[in-house]
């Protein structure tokens, strides 16, 4: 048996080669981000959501004296070294699992973990109402777009998207909750009405199948209609313009449907969360669409300015039933042109476009509705103004 005087430098020694590996393990922890920035060690998921990437700065001696360039070099350094993806999701794990907070801006965590986002909360109370005179204003303005269109044997058609808020109002937070007052929704519908002007509500249409759809219409984890609810929409679209243009149109259909978890548009609110591990879901339906042409159907023409909630039919294929599909996102970005090269709606000529689509669809979801058209309509009405004075 060693002595206590004997065992002591032996025992400085181990602390010592320990203090060396816990040394070497912190530097190898230090430098294994700058050598997964340089070499892609592994390759991992970039972060998803509204991310706009950061962008290296070029060195110029007025940037550098300026201090410009330092700015700009730290902040691509802050957000580009390697493992930051990883370190970010593990981040907001944490915050998820031990706070139920969620990282993603604007997200709100809703009673059962369903994830709403907090803007279709406000325009569900009506925080965001624009006015009555507002609304007013504007659908006087649809009403004559509708008219001169129908003159030109052009259909006008608005349709309201459902939102996540109005269909599942008892998973929102009680910290969220307040005095319902008059929405944008309410006050547009009222006016629509009021004015005969060609519409679709789905918003209402979800509530009131909420609990009698076979499948269900709005995810947990996604801020859109699911997939499922898109493809209901999109027969219903099809079979309103039929009927108010007396034509027979290519059909959609499906036989079968793939039972799944939430993906993509189903999960995006998920997603944009950026968390380590996927959320757990119900199983959502996928339909797999068939589209059924035959002989003697006609295809019109479609133009569409809506937000984001057009996006489930343009992916899966609507635009099939079209001879021509337009879809002016936001106003802004004409697709499908802009996918070859960056086209914007303010570079075409409005005139031309209205002549060469029979049907103008103005899509809009609960919380855009503040904005509804995004300069479209004023824009239709003041050329179509312009084209009845020439006539005239």
């Amino acid at each position: 048996t060693l002595s206590l005087h004997d065992a002591l430098p032996i025992l400085e020694k181990r602390a010592i080669k320990t203090r060396k590996i816990i040394l070497l393990i912190f530097l190898v922890l230090l430098t294994l981000p700058a050598i997964q920035y340089s070499l892609t060690l592994i390759k991992l998921d970039p972060l998803k959501g509204a991310i706009t990437p950061p962008v290296k700065a070029d060195f110029t001696l007025n940037d550098w004296f300026s201090g410009s360039f330092q700015e700009q070099e730290e902040t691509y350094l802050n957000e580009s070294f390697g493992f930051r993806s990883l370190f970010v999701r593990i981040n907001n794990q944490l915050s998820f699992n031990l706070f139920k907070k969620a990282k993603a801006k604007g997200v709100i965590i809703g009673k059962k973990g369903y994830l709403f986002e907090e803007h279709y909360i406000d325009a569900y109370y009506g925080a965001d109402f624009i006015g009555v005179d507002s609304i007013k204003h504007r659908m006087d303005r649809l009403k004559y777009i509708q008219e001169r269109l129908a003159k030109l044997n052009k259909t006008l058609l608005i349709v309201f998207a459902p939102s996540k808020a109005s269909y599942y109002p008892e998973y929102i937070p009680d910290s969220f909750k307040t005095t319902k007052k008059i929405t944008n929704y309410q006050q547009h519908l009222k006016e629509i009405k009021t004015l005969g002007i060609n519409y679709i509500d789905f918003n209402q249409y979800f509530i009131d199948h909420k609990y009698t759809a076979k499948y269900p219409l709005y995810p947990k984890y996604g801020i859109h209609w699911s997939y499922y609810g898109s493809c209901l929409a999109a027969d219903s679209i099809v079979k309103y313009i039929e009927r108010v243009r007396k034509i027979d149109m290519p059909k959609i259909s499906w036989k079968y449907v793939k039972m799944d978890e939430a993906k993509e548009s189903d999960y995006d609110i998920g997603d944009g969360m950026n968390l380590l591990f996927k959320l757990r879901s119900e199983k959502l339906a996928y339909p797999v669409l068939k589209f059924e042409y035959g002989k003697g159907k006609t295809k019109p023409s479609l133009l569409v300015i809506s937000d984001s909630f057009y996006w489930g039919m343009y992916s899966f294929g609507i635009t099939r039933l079209f001879s021509k599909n337009h879809f002016w996102y936001y106003n802004k970005d004409v697709y499908p042109d802009c996918t070859k090269k960056p086209l914007k709606a303010s570079q075409l000529n409005l005139r031309d476009q209205i002549m060469q689509h029979d049907i103008i669809m103005i899509m809009s979801t609960e919380t855009t509705l503040k904005t509804m058209g995004w300069g479209f309509i004023e824009n239709a009405y003041n050329t179509l103004k312009e084209m009845e004075k020439e006539k005239n």
